[in-house]
């Protein structure tokens, strides 16, 4: 293989870290910026994240890439196991301003209401005390969007603050680690 010989964008995919019995995680790339744009242009689902041009898309991505590379985690496109199609982006962010790592998940509407973001937000909490060693993981809601609520519930997160972010009110929600449960 020469130097002029590097795989074509769409074949250089990253590995799935994470694989449950229906979907794939792996890392988000700046190869992902037409699912991001495409994702963040719904208004149903931005009604509680923010929007994105493709500039702040790719520019979220690179922020995503570096977290990756500097800290072993971060967020992932979510693909169906059987299709390959990207449903959404789930993983563990650490948020320098509160120096905590919080869970997210963000899906496409067509895939909503199938248990998805439970599975995939289940796989990367699991991931993340298999590999981090946080002693909780946050997840921040917005309070009027009671499906993430009703996800976060699932996953065993409880109520721990109220704060503001991104220009919202949230609700910030923890899940601990077995054994480090809050006093």
């Amino acid at each position: 293989m020469g130097p002029n010989d590097s795989p074509s964008p769409a074949r250089r995919r990253e590995p799935a870290v994470i694989e449950t019995e229906r979907l794939l995680l792996r890392p988000l790339t700046r190869d992902d910026v037409d699912h991001m744009v495409t994702l963040h242009a719904d208004p149903e689902v931005t009604r509680f994240v923010p929007t994105f041009t493709r500039a702040q898309a790719y520019a979220r991505l690179a922020e995503i890439e570096g977290q990756w590379a500097e800290r072993g985690h971060g967020l992932c496109a979510v693909e169906l196991k059987e299709t390959g199609e990207f449903i959404g982006r789930c993983g563990l962010n650490h948020w320098d301003v509160f120096d905590e790592v919080e869970a997210g998940w963000t899906f496409r509407r067509s895939s909503w209401g199938r248990g998805y973001a439970t599975e995939a937000a289940r796989a990367c909490v699991e991931w993340g005390f298999r590999r981090l060693d946080a002693p909780y993981f946050t997840a921040m809601i917005h309070p009027a969007n009671t499906p993430s609520e009703r996800v976060a519930q699932r996953l065993g997160f409880t109520p721990l603050r109220e704060d503001h972010f991104l220009g919202h009110d949230v609700l910030v929600h923890a899940r601990y680690r077995p054994g480090h449960e809050k006093r």
